[in-house]
């Protein structure tokens, strides 16, 4: 029980005694801390906080959550208590009804894999049913909309990429940033036709959970309005793929066999558009490059050599 944690417990539940303060998992996400709290009474909560003051991501995934489960089969967690502005911000979440995807998918076979993948597909396709007039940043809401600042896909996607490029814990490939959002503003024509589709933003293993209509998404906070196949390149690339490689045929299939069950097919243009996302999805591996070192237990100069010759050859596909 340190002063962030009792800072944002006591605006919250004021008069109630806890047992135990708990870490939540691993997580590479500096942004904000969360925290597993039990209760002297025995119910257990989760607690996430800013940890620089900063309470636009709790607005958003506080305004996202109620959205999605007012207006989706999508099974989202239940928000028990959230102040953005306060001196720590921070959102309280009960825990959800069944299991993470992660423990489902350790023990799986391929075949059980396959299946899991295809249910992640449909799921996806759900929170992808629910479109917008424009693309946008999401800044607050509620069950009934949500308030967006409104742009041009292109200019969405490179706040964004900015954003990574900020938050990034190694500054190794810091100078190929601006390659990407080169990359990005000359692909401007076919980005700004995508379709402008509410999207996760980090739909990895860990944030998928097992509910009674199907698979559920924690952790909203970079949700936004954008393009459908972005979200769907990364959901393959965080939940499918290796760094190195892609993953079993089978699976892939799978996946996608799901998403088109849901929503009739892939969104017209995406192996177009998929070749900008893979781009810019290598600098969500580039920018925490000294976690990767540790985590795959590889020579770092070998990884950086690869990571640069990967950035170059999806570069060239895309320029």
């Amino acid at each position: 029980m340190d002063e962030q944690v009792a800072t944002a417990l006591d605006d919250a539940f004021p008069h109630r005694n806890v047992d135990a303060v708990n870490p939540s998992g691993p997580s590479w996400n500096d942004e904000n801390r969360t925290v597993g709290i039990d209760f002297s009474d025995g119910e257990r909560v989760y607690l996430k906080m800013a940890n620089d003051g900063d309470g636009t991501r709790i607005a958003r995934e506080r305004a996202v959550i109620a959205y999605v489960g007012a207006k989706s089969v999508v099974p989202v967690p239940t928000v028990l208590a959230s102040e953005p502005e306060r001196r720590v911000p921070y959102l309280v979440t009960a825990p959800v009804s069944g299991p993470s995807l992660l423990q489902s998918w350790s023990d799986a076979s391929v075949s059980e894999r396959a299946e899991l993948a295809r249910r992640v597909g449909t799921a996806l396709a759900n929170i992808h049913s629910l479109r917008f007039e424009n693309h946008a940043h999401i800044v607050g809401g509620d069950a009934d909309g949500l308030e967006l600042e409104a742009g041009p896909w292109t200019d969405v996607l490179a706040e964004r990429v900015t954003e990574m490029r900020e938050i990034a814990s190694s500054d190794r490939f810091d100078h190929r940033f601006d390659d990407v959002l080169e990359a990005v503003e000359a692909n401007r024509d076919l980005l700004d036709e995508s379709p402008a589709a509410l999207v996760h933003g980090d739909p990895a293993q860990p944030n998928c959970f097992h509910g009674e209509d199907g698979i559920g998404f924690l952790d909203w906070e970079i949700a936004h309005i954008g393009d459908p196949v972005r979200d769907i390149e990364r959901t393959r690339n965080l939940q499918i793929d290796s760094l190195r490689g892609d993953g079993p045929e089978e699976i892939v299939a799978a996946f996608y066999d799901g998403y088109r069950e849901r929503a009739g097919g892939l969104p017209d243009g995406f192996e177009e558009r998929r070749r900008v996302y893979d781009a810019v999805r290598l600098f969500g591996h580039t920018g925490v490059f000294d976690e990767y070192v540790s985590f795959l237990d590889v020579p770092p100069d070998e990884l950086a050599d690869w990571m640069e010759t990967e950035m170059n050859r999806r570069l060239a596909v895309i320029s």
